[in-house]
């Protein structure tokens, strides 16, 4: 397991060029209007994405990907990604996720030999960033149970990154929230492993408002 979890460190550092880093996903909105205003109220906010938005959408998108991949149905992994682009309603945060996935699938491409899916990408002007992570993932040989957990806490990383910047939180909170959502992330993992197909899409309507309404705040600092 070494000589794999070096590549893993890799993918999931913060300094990863992926551009996640530019985009709060609608949290923003709930920042500018003072419904998050300190650690606490990120905390709860935070944790009611992990357990609605992340598990049942990017989470378990990360898993199937796993699944399909290990079938070889490298179509069932395309239809996924159709599925995730049309669940995304909110402008801002598809494009926002189209440009980290786009930017993860180059920078990938470059650094990992994928030859098996060399035309596929061309053909389609959209890739979700979990199905990226997944297929670096089985590339790489990692467990699945271990890459369900990274891209959750990558996802989750970003984001205490972008509130410690737009709230702002010090350093020291941003990193105790890491530590505090830890024992969340294995319960979201534990929970995407009884999931199925037929359980994608599972949302948080007020977040996904706020995503919309992000593009018309008057100050923003993050594009999503």
């Amino acid at each position: 397991m070494l000589d794999k979890l070096l590549p893993l460190l890799q993918l999931c550092d913060s300094n990863f060029p992926s551009g996640a880093f530019s985009h709060s996903f609608g949290f923003e909105t709930y920042i500018y209007n003072e419904k998050i205003n300190n650690e606490k109220t990120f905390r709860e906010a935070l944790c009611a994405y992990i357990r609605t938005q992340l598990t049942y959408i990017d989470g378990l998108a990360c898993r199937l990907t796993y699944d399909f991949l290990q079938k070889q149905s490298k179509d069932d992994v395309w239809r996924l990604n159709e599925i995730l682009a049309a669940l995304c309603l909110a402008r801002e945060t598809r494009e926002g996720t189209r440009m980290i996935g786009e930017r993860m699938w180059k920078l990938c491409r470059e650094i990992y030999p994928f030859e098996i899916w060399n035309d596929d990408k061309e053909k389609r002007d959209y890739i979700h960033p979990a199905i990226v992570f997944a297929i670096v993932c089985d590339h790489l040989k990692i467990p699945k149970d271990i890459t369900v957990l990274s891209y959750l806490y990558t996802s989750v990383q970003t984001l205490v990154q972008n509130a410690v910047r737009g709230i702002p939180l010090g350093q020291t909170d941003g990193q105790k929230l890491l530590v505090f959502v830890q024992p969340y992330l294995v319960e979201a993992v534990q929970t995407i492993d009884a999931l199925t197909e037929e359980d994608l899409g599972a949302v948080t309507p007020g977040l996904e408002i706020a995503q919309m309404q992000h593009e018309q705040l008057s100050v923003r600092l993050f594009m999503s």
